[in-house]
């Protein structure tokens, strides 16, 4: 093999040597047969556009559009069509990504005016003929200056902000039909793959739907979740009333010095949000009992617990808290999951009737002792716990994966249950058309805990992390709308925080990891953030809980 020749290989078990310089999607009869089609390419554990010029030995692995990066790249891909579609047809108008609801991202104009019915028909009707007209998505280098007048002169100001902490010479940039978009992950190679879609009328804007994991093509009657839409758009509103909706603006305030400024604004506005929970509590005290309080993984929910008990405190209620963990069943009672493995995150997992048990008990007036499980033998221990009794002005709080599940306290009357779901909706924009998923921002937090608290490597992160997120669809997700109050637990300059502490986590997973992908693309996505030094956070922040030395004990 010569010096102008590479060795690729497939998953198939095909061996080929190519030239140097062979774009990948020129090899994709070597994948085998693909249902669906091709989103992109892994190439040695790195996911990139099909259009990739392979420059070294590799092993290639298609990345199907059915598969999770697949249905991932499809949306991002999604976004940036709409994009091309509003440019054309909306120049004087600045399209705004917002948050996502159910499977759909909802977008305003950020001038403020409502788009009509009309102009929402015109901007499907347009995407429609893109999809048509099957062009391609390409993707190419600028020149740092070019790029950065480019995006100035097509009003794309998020976006140039971006580039303030970029210090490479040249600058990737996606393209289709003269429009073109900063580069922040792979998107597919032709707008004919993208006609699963829909725009529907919503609020003040409209909602951009897409297929479900798993939907292939089809797109499901939507379902509202007006509450988490409420809580999503105040922080949304609220980003644009301080200043900083988008990364680039976070990223000012940091090389201008001001940001120790910004992180009191922002905590003090969860501050206040978390009192005006604690004054709806207080204000139905003569009926409520117990608070319960869930949320997904690494969204807070045990800060938010010990913030709200201070809150509820100040008011004249003593709080009680219990554990859920302490009402686990003895492990050779743990029911298995489909692949013959302990399921701790199922129902079935938790002594429901023994919990219901000492709840009404409780309520009666009367006092019990609290069991503690032992994780090391796997097995609950009824006595040497705490003993309590419900005083007039005190009130439980029970924090755990099914809070909101009514299945979990089905005995309790629903007039004394006050229902709090916690989530990390984070707020902030890479720029007008490139939102930041909550799950990233959670996925982050949860690394860096893992790592601080478990001595965990951000590889085993990771790869857990799917299951983790299935946990959530089903145990979680299902009951959100059913809570009396949602409270956001982001922080908008968080990001930034964490960065700190999980770029050396994700440089130590290497390219023969299968975890290599994932930690390559939140490397990416962390490069738009300047650094902000933890030593700014508050000890009380709900920060606290993932990077440590937080005022509370965990």
């Amino acid at each position: 093999m010569s010096i102008h020749e590479i060795q690729v290989r497939f998953t198939t078990g095909v061996s080929l040597t190519c030239p140097l310089g062979t774009q990948a999607e020129t090899l994709i009869e070597h994948f085998g047969l693909v249902r669906g089609g091709l989103a992109a390419v892994k190439v040695n554990n790195e996911i990139l556009p099909l259009s990739t010029r392979l420059e070294v030995n590799a092993t290639l692995e298609p990345v199907p559009l059915r598969s999770p990066e697949g249905v991932m790249i499809y949306r991002r891909s999604l976004a940036f069509l709409l994009a091309v579609a509003a440019q054309e047809l909306f120049p004087e108008h600045r399209l705004y990504v917002g948050h996502s609801l159910g499977n759909g991202y909802y977008y305003t104009f950020l001038e403020g005016d409502i788009p009509t019915s009309q102009e929402i028909e015109a901007l499907k009707g347009k995407m429609k003929t893109l999809v048509e007209a099957d062009l391609p998505i390409s993707f190419r280098y600028m020149a740092y200056t070019e790029a950065r007048a480019l995006f100035e002169q097509n009003r794309q100001t998020d976006t140039s902000l971006l580039l303030d902490e970029r210090s490479e010479s040249m600058v990737q940039v996606n393209e289709c039909a003269g429009f073109t978009d900063l580069y922040i992950e792979p998107l597919v190679p032709r707008t004919a793959l993208l006609s699963a879609f829909d725009l529907m009328t919503y609020h003040d804007g409209f909602l951009l739907r897409f297929p479900g994991i798993g939907k292939g093509a089809e797109i499901a009657p939507f379902e509202d979740s007006p509450r988490i839409f409420s809580v999503y758009n105040e922080y949304k509103k609220w980003g644009r009333i301080i200043g900083v909706h988008a990364v680039g603006y976070l990223n000012r305030l940091v090389t201008e010095g001001t940001i120790k400024e910004y992180i009191r604004i922002a905590e003090a506005f969860q501050a206040k949000k978390l009192a005006e929970i604690a004054n709806t509590i207080y204000e139905q005290q003569d009926d409520l009992k117990v608070v319960l309080i869930a949320g997904p993984s690494s969204s807070g929910k045990t800060t938010t617990a010990k913030r709200l008990a201070i809150e509820l405190k100040v008011m004249g209620i003593e709080p009680i808290a219990i554990s859920l963990d302490d009402y686990y069943v003895n492990s050779d009672k743990t029911p298995r999951d489909e692949k013959g493995e302990r399921d701790y995150e199922c129902l079935e997992a938790l002594d429901v009737s023994y919990l219901n048990q000492q709840l009404l008990a409780l309520f009666r007036g009367e006092a019990v002792t609290l069991p503690i499980y032992d994780f090391k033998t796997g097995r609950r221990r009824e006595s040497g716990g705490r003993t309590i009794r419900l005083q007039p002005r005190t009130m439980l709080i029970v924090e755990g994966i099914h809070g909101l599940n009514d299945a979990l306290t089905a005995q309790i009357e629903r007039r004394i249950k006050f229902k709090l779901y916690v989530s990390a909706l984070t707020q902030l924009n890479l720029d007008d058309h490139n939102r930041i998923p909550t799950s990233d921002n959670r996925l982050l937090r949860r690394m860096v805990r893992d790592y601080q608290f478990r001595g965990s490597s951000a590889a085993t992160t990771i790869k857990m992390w799917p299951n983790v997120q299935r946990g959530e669809w089903k145990y979680i997700f299902p009951f959100q709308d059913g809570a009396d109050v949602a409270f956001n637990s982001a922080l908008s300059y968080e990001l930034a925080v964490l960065k700190f502490y999980a770029e050396p986590l994700l440089r130590s997973v290497k390219p023969n990891q299968i975890e290599y992908a994932e930690a390559v693309r939140l490397r990416s996505f962390l490069e738009n953030f300047a650094p902000i030094p933890p030593q700014y956070v508050p000890g009380q922040s709900i920060l606290r809980e993932f990077i440590g030395d937080s005022e509370f004990k965990y």
